[in-house]
């Protein structure tokens, strides 16, 4: 979005017939350029899905950490001015790279550190009409919709909901091959939680041993039908988007898919 403006914004939104978008800008732009896009976006009925807070608050480096707690702070905050459905994170890690794996990612402490930013991140803010929410990983918390209950029970905070990323999830070949089992059973248990959702894709290739590779959505396994037939259920306003793709006609090809199956199941999408 680098250069782009408001009209841009909503003239490329309309042209491919997207109905909800990610916040373009972070909360250190001008806050008169700000409201001009949330005012673009409510003019043209355009939903904002989600303002990024991609950061790592339980990093072993305590200079990082704090920038990274006061960064989701700050963009919590552009998402409760703008009105965003949710700010969204991971946990981050405890390893070198902050979206990585690390042995301690999974320990009772880093569980704790976990609650502790959010619960941080969200006191400070109080938000009233948006939600600090954390995209759920393969290599640290939350993990699963066991691990998200978990998390969300301990936390203790209304301001604190899902972010639903079905892909993110399936880390073994049982878990591939009934995908659909999967996302049926964490909508079922996180539902009324749910505040956005990405799409993508992913499939496994016979390499020994197991081997995932993220795809576009419809060159893999995930089970569109379910998942778009699941989320129509729960909330016909829930934001889908799409991410990771590297062009234009990627993402277009990707939205076309995802439109067709919506179509095959009578959903308006």
């Amino acid at each position: 979005m680098d250069g782009y403006d408001p009209e841009k914004w909503i003239y490329y939104l309309l042209k491919e017939n997207y109905r909800s978008a990610v916040f373009p800008l972070s909360y250190d732009a001008d806050e008169g350029l700000i409201k001009d896009y949330v005012k673009a976006a409510n003019e043209n009925d355009i939903l904002i899905a989600e303002v990024g807070a991609w950061s790592n608050p339980i990093s072993k480096d305590l200079q990082v950490r704090k920038a990274a707690i006061e960064h989701c702070k700050k963009q919590l905050e552009l998402a409760e001015m703008v009105g965003a459905r949710c700010c969204v994170n991971i946990a981050g890690s405890r390893g070198e790279q902050w979206d990585g794996p690390a042995a301690e990612n999974f320990t009772s402490e880093t569980f704790e550190l976990i609650v502790d930013s959010i619960r941080e991140i969200i006191d400070t803010v109080k938000p009233k009409r948006t939600f600090y929410t954390l995209e759920t990983m393969p290599w640290i918390f939350p993990d699963c919709a066991e691990s998200y209950l978990e998390l969300i029970k301990a936390v203790d905070r209304k301001e604190f909901a899902v972010h639903f990323d079905p892909v993110n999830m399936i880390t073994s070949p049982r878990v591939y091959y009934r995908n659909g089992e999967m996302i049926k059973e964490f909508i079922a248990k996180l539902g009324p939680f749910i505040k956005s959702c990405h799409a993508k894709d992913i499939i496994m290739s016979a390499n020994f041993m197991v081997h995932l590779d993220e795809t576009s959505p419809g060159a893999g396994i995930l089970d569109y039908k379910v998942l778009l037939y699941e989320l129509n259920k729960l909330d016909r306003d829930m934001p889908i988007i799409l991410e990771h793709l590297s062009n234009e006609k990627e993402y277009r090809n990707a939205a076309a898919y995802i439109r067709n199956v919506a179509k095959e199941l009578n959903i308006p999408i």
